[in-house]
């Protein structure tokens, strides 16, 4: 009695387990569908802004800026939480096959608690930010994010350094380093027969521009990387849902054959029982 008591209490475990995976799987579920229309918006504005500074720079090859491969501050941007997969250690694996240049160390802001308790030891960190756990975090990660780059490349230190970042594309499903300032890697301008027309001085115009691209497409980055960081999630909790629903039903039919086991034992037991008071009754 006591095995199959041990049994029961295994399964209504698992049984927990279960509905705890299963919530959790539908709050994934739940986020991309709130993130695919952001996303999608944030995609259009990106596109915009690179086809804009594509076609100012056609006509101000002066201002481009000239091709290099100089210092970089790479944006990490990994998970905030856990239940998903190999989603921060493939971020760390790529962040360290790319930056093996001696002569060009790159310095590293990591975005996501989840990755930076894997980079704690690496010296190339400069700065560890919270990521965001869902949607609606994405705006205020951005906020402080923006602001503590800002304040990175404006130190002395940092003069002459690119901006970048590594993250999970959700568009590509691959990881994506993705060049941000200088402006380059832009998509090729269209043959015009006039230059684009101008409220503000060139050089004034391409700050602005760049401020702004900087804002929309790290905002593009964080929404891409929770949308696939949930991609993930719901393929672990499947994954670990159909194991365990494999061992709860091994589980059952263990509990099952035991409880068979002593249906069988009590039925002897009675047989047995009636066997001997039918021996020890004496004839009238």
């Amino acid at each position: 009695m006591s095995r199959r008591r041990e049994l029961a209490r295994r399964l209504a475990a698992l049984t927990d387990i279960a509905g705890i995976l299963s919530a959790m799987k539908g709050l994934a579920l739940m986020e991309t569908r709130i993130l695919r229309d952001s996303l999608d918006s944030q995609r259009r504005m990106v596109d915009g802004i690179e086809a804009a500074a594509g076609d100012f720079l056609a006509w101000h090859a002066d201002l481009a800026p000239v091709p290099g491969k100089g210092r970089e501050l790479c944006v990490l941007v990994g998970s905030e939480q856990g239940f998903c997969g190999d989603f921060n250690e493939s971020i760390v694996t790529q962040a360290r096959a790319t930056c093996t240049d001696p002569n060009a160390p790159a310095c590293w802001t990591v975005v996501g608690q989840r990755l930076t308790s894997r980079l704690a030891d690496d010296g190339r960190v400069v700065l560890a930010l919270p990521g965001a756990s869902v949607a609606d975090e994405v705006p205020a990660v951005l906020l402080r994010l923006t602001r503590e780059l800002n304040r990175l490349l404006a130190m002395e230190a940092m003069a002459g350094h690119g901006l970048s970042t590594l993250y999970h594309c959700d568009a590509s499903g691959d990881i994506r380093l993705r060049r941000l300032l200088p402006l380059r890697d832009l998509p090729p301008a269209p043959a015009r027969a006039h230059p684009p027309d101008l409220n503000l001085p060139p050089a004034e115009f391409l700050t602005g521009l760049a401020s702004h691209y900087l804002y929309a497409v790290l905002n593009e980055v964080l929404y891409s990387s929770l949308m696939a960081e949930n991609r993930r999630r719901l393929a672990h909790m499947d994954r670990a849902l159909d194991r365990l629903e494999e061992d709860m039903a091994q589980l059952r039919l263990t509990y099952n054959a035991r409880r068979q086991e002593e249906i069988t034992e009590e039925i002897e037991v009675i047989l047995l029982s009636a066997d001997m008071l039918a021996g020890t009754e004496t004839p009238s």
